[in-house]
């Protein structure tokens, strides 16, 4: 056999391993993300039902311990998968359509704010059929759209630790508007920046078949 050939089989035989590698479902970051999104509904419940706050922020500390942990398993243990992909980013929104609707259900904040969110996500996921038109699915993920997911993450927690009395609540709440506007504002400053790529794209690039999802990063707006 030639060394050409043996390169061949290798290279043939890496690329199964990783398109294997992509189709994993029960891996350790994927599970972390489920036990995520499993939250999502329990979070709700705490916060318009009995109104445990207290056990309602537990939650969200966990739900932040395991984002972080679930990325961070994924490099350590060479665990990537297409489903980890769509999950992490998936539970973070939920995780922020969860809180806002809650805390303006609970008047705790306007629900100017609450709309405010989702309609940026809307807008996006509606550039998707024409990034598809230019061979894309999503767009990589920019590190504005981490920063804001970020602030928001850590603003809307303090919002219902502020949602009280005494010295601790009101601190809580001055950190949790001074979060909330910084992250709104970056989610919508990534936002735009992600419509300009697609314009320069659709300018720049004809038009061709999509390429498979994992193939250019997440979902457009991703964190």
């Amino acid at each position: 056999m030639t060394r050409v050939s043996r390169a061949s089989q290798r290279v043939g035989h890496q690329d199964v391993q990783d398109t294997s590698s992509s189709r994993r479902v029960w891996t350790v970051p994927n599970l972390l993300s489920m036990a995520r999104l499993a939250g999502v509904p329990v979070f709700l419940w705490l916060v318009l039902g009995p109104e445990w706050d207290g056990w309602a922020l537990v939650l969200l500390m966990v739900s932040g311990v395991t984002d972080y942990l679930d990325g961070y398993l994924a490099r350590r243990l060479d665990q990537y998968s297409t489903l980890g992909e769509i999950l992490d980013p998936v539970a973070d929104r939920l995780y922020i359509l969860a809180v806002v609707v809650g805390l303006a259900l609970r008047d705790i904040i306007p629900w100017w704010v609450a709309l405010l969110l989702p309609l940026r996500d809307l807008l996006l996921w509606g550039l998707v059929p024409i990034l598809r038109t230019r061979g894309y699915s999503a767009l990589p993920v920019h590190f504005l759209g981490k920063a804001a997911t970020f602030n928001l993450l850590y603003a809307f927690p303090l919002l219902l630790l502020g949602d009280g009395e005494g010295t601790v609540a009101t601190l809580a709440e001055v950190f949790g508007w001074s979060f909330a506007f910084w992250g709104i504002g970056l989610y919508w400053w990534a936002g735009m920046l992600y419509a300009w790529q697609v314009r320069r794209l659709l300018a720049e690039t004809e038009r061709r078949p999509a390429r498979p999802k994992g193939d250019d990063g997440s979902d457009p707006g991703d964190g």
